[in-house]
């Protein structure tokens, strides 16, 4: 490779693939819940503006750093998204281009230097997704998005539709323009021939600019590690390391947004060491890798990591859907605390009777420390529990029990009392987050629902349709209209409490808005808790202070008793 050239002669009569200690695809388009990260949109967005504006210079596709593996094979460090994206782009152009005439002979020139010749693929990325990359976009075979296992394959597919939607609209002038901005765009490119130098490189090029994530950098560390030091199991260890990271990048495209990768790996810190006081896994990992045991870390750290993601995929995935205790407290969000513990349990083969009680009594921890807001510390309250659950055998008894002994304890035992139940009661008094009110509303509505009720299956948080909180006495003053007066206390205690808010669908907060109370009062006929509301109205009929004083109050009792 030229250390100054095109896009076109990098890639021309190379294989280039992407590295098994890298990471798989990662670029994303702009969404309506995804408004950040939309690299693909700014790599179009960036190309067309070129084309349009006539520049005379060539475009600049940026420095690629690669590993060299002799017979025109070649890895890529530094510059993987970009290339990957390039491969996409053009894979859609060509298809454009021959949806209105057969391709030139310079065009499929072009075509087999950089997307394929006969049999021969010029890039590939990484083993898992490579096939889903071949079929869909270099061979446009398949049709349907069906069985695609990780998010990194979910977003080639989108990066190709993205692309094939843009390109559709444009005109044939305007696609022969780009193409040749693509080919002839200047690019540099570094190679190194040492696998281990190469991993040192990436993960040099990856502490600077924009870094990666602690578990890309861990893995990257470990093959490192093992290429120094693996002796005669250097190979085998390596495709160990392989297979299992393969694995824990599945599981994170089914855990994806629920959980961080990041947050993963300090959570397997935490089981493998048995303290919930580890916290940082890139100094505690570096200083066990220097050490003259890393090669048998790395193998039993590795496994426990690939156990956890495993763990967790099932946590969020078939067992959320599967057990109401799950799907609770994976709603309230905000669990790290608890997935120590909840790691372990699937580690040691409880029932899941026993993990959906550790579940439940978790939920209630999270929630009053979230609530209360105190400065004490939970984990040291806790950790001696954590570190005696070591087996099935333990059991989780002494856990429930002592989140129990919390709740109920006297306010006098200043140490221990800062989660107790006077402490909850008095903490939901004022305005809380949106997202905890609509989980504690949608606690109190399956509550009201189940009453009286033998056998009841309670109704899943995603079964209300877009929910949102009303205030039932809106927040722009309408005295007029059956609410009362909005004085100082009124604003500042009442306004936003939960005695005044209400779970409603996103469609009838809409359309209710700012209505007089007796319109509102008729609209609430879905929910339980809209139907209670009759309950908790004025003898004048209004909506007021006593009103919702009344609705507090009941409010208040339920969350004590039931967390």
């Amino acid at each position: 490779m030229e250390a100054s050239t095109t896009i076109k002669k990098m890639i021309s009569g190379n294989k280039i693939y992407v590295p098994s200690y890298q990471r798989a695809y990662s670029w994303e388009i702009e969404t309506e819940t995804n408004k950040t990260n939309k690299q693909i949109n700014q790599f179009y967005s960036d190309l067309e503006d070129y084309v349009t504006s006539n520049a005379k210079t060539p475009y600049y596709f940026g420095h690629f750093l690669f590993e060299e593996k002799g017979n025109n094979r070649y890895g890529v460090i530094d510059g993987q998204q970009r290339l990957t994206t390039i491969v996409i782009f053009l894979s859609a152009l060509f298809k454009q281009l021959e949806a209105i005439r057969n391709l030139t002979e310079s065009e499929v020139e072009t075509f087999e230097d950089i997307i394929k010749r006969n049999s021969t693929y010029r890039f590939s990325t990484v083993d898992y997704d490579n096939q889903l990359f071949i079929d869909y976009v270099i061979n446009q075979l398949k049709k349907d998005k069906n069985g695609i296992e990780t998010e990194s394959a979910q977003r080639i597919v989108k990066a190709f539709d993205f692309f094939n939607k843009k390109l559709s609209k444009k005109e044939e002038c305007f696609l022969k323009r780009i193409l040749d901005s693509v080919q002839d765009a200047s690019c540099t490119t570094h190679p190194v021939k040492d696998e281990a130098e190469a991993i040192q490189m990436f993960i040099f090029q990856n502490s600077r600019g924009k870094t990666p994530s602690h578990l890309e950098l861990i893995k990257a560390d470990f093959m490192f590690n093992v290429h120094l030091y693996g002796g005669d199991e250097k190979d085998d260890l390596i495709a160990e390391i392989k297979t299992r990271f393969e694995k824990i990048y599945k599981s994170i495209s089914s855990i994806d947004y629920r959980i961080d990768e990041d947050q993963v790996l300090l959570y397997t810190l935490r089981v493998y060491f048995n303290s919930l006081w580890e916290s940082d896994p890139l100094d505690r990992i570096s200083k066990l890798l220097s050490g003259k045991d890393s090669i048998s870390f790395i193998k039993s750290f590795t496994h426990q990591l690939a156990v956890s993601f495993e763990y967790l995929t099932l946590f969020f995935g078939k067992d959320e859907r599967q057990y109401f205790e799950i799907h609770s407290i994976v709603n309230l969000g905000g669990i790290g605390i608890a997935l120590p513990f909840i790691i372990k349990a699937y580690k040691f083969g409880l029932p899941m009777t026993d993990i959906c009680r550790l579940c439940k009594s978790l939920e209630s921890l999270v929630l009053r420390h979230r609530l209360i807001g105190t400065r004490a510390d939970m984990t040291g309250r806790i950790n001696d529990l954590y570190e005696k659950f070591t087996d099935k055998n333990s059991g989780i008894d002494d856990i429930v029990g002592r989140i129990e002994w919390i709740k109920t304890i006297s306010s006098d035992s200043r140490w221990w009392a800062h989660w107790n139940n006077s402490a909850l009661g008095n903490s939901i008094q004022g305005k809380l987050s949106p997202a905890t009110a609509k989980f504690l509303l949608w606690k109190y509505e399956n509550h009201l629902e189940s009453q009286g009720k033998v056998g009841y299956n309670p109704t899943r948080f995603d079964k209300i349709i877009s929910p949102e909180l009303e205030h039932i006495a809106p927040q722009t003053e309408n005295p007029a209209s059956g609410y009362g007066r909005y004085d100082d206390d009124f604003r500042q205690q009442y306004l936003d409490c939960l005695g005044n808010y209400l779970l409603v669908s996103k469609s009838h907060n809409c359309s209710i808005g700012n209505k007089p109370f007796k319109e509102k009062l008729a609209s609430y006929n879905s929910l339980f808790q809209q139907r209670e509301i009759q309950e908790f109205v004025s003898e004048s009929k209004n909506w007021i202070k006593k009103s919702i004083d009344k609705r507090q109050a009941k409010i208040t009792d339920f969350i004590t008793t039931e967390f």
